[in-house]
């Protein structure tokens, strides 16, 4: 029981994690080199609001080629909250149409 107890006043007394800020970046993450994403993350944890990171998207239209696209951890969350907003939006909006088939029947 005592362990127990020390086990749940170190997990309170943990600091928060630090947020290092950074100057806002004077073009677009993936125009950047892979060297200048390694040097401005440099010092950041990698659940900071400002890590940089980058995925390789494939390309509509081509099996075998990707586009590197780079990020901020907060514009990533941006960006899944849009798509995740449009994507509701479209099924709210397709799904108050309805298909024009009686309920009764199969079309």
């Amino acid at each position: 029981m005592h362990m127990m107890a020390l086990f749940v006043l170190a997990a309170v007394a943990a600091p928060a994690p630090v947020t290092i800020e950074r100057a806002p970046l004077d073009r677009p993450a993936s125009t950047m080199t892979n060297a200048e994403i390694k040097a401005y993350n440099e010092g950041l944890a990698s659940t900071d609001p400002n890590y940089i990171k980058c995925r390789k998207i494939d390309e509509i239209g081509s099996l075998v080629k990707k586009a590197r696209v780079c990020h901020s951890n907060d514009e990533w969350k941006k960006l899944w909250v849009q798509g995740n907003q449009d994507s509701r939006d479209t099924v709210d909006h397709f799904s108050s149409k309805g298909s024009g088939c009686p309920p009764t029947r199969i079309c």
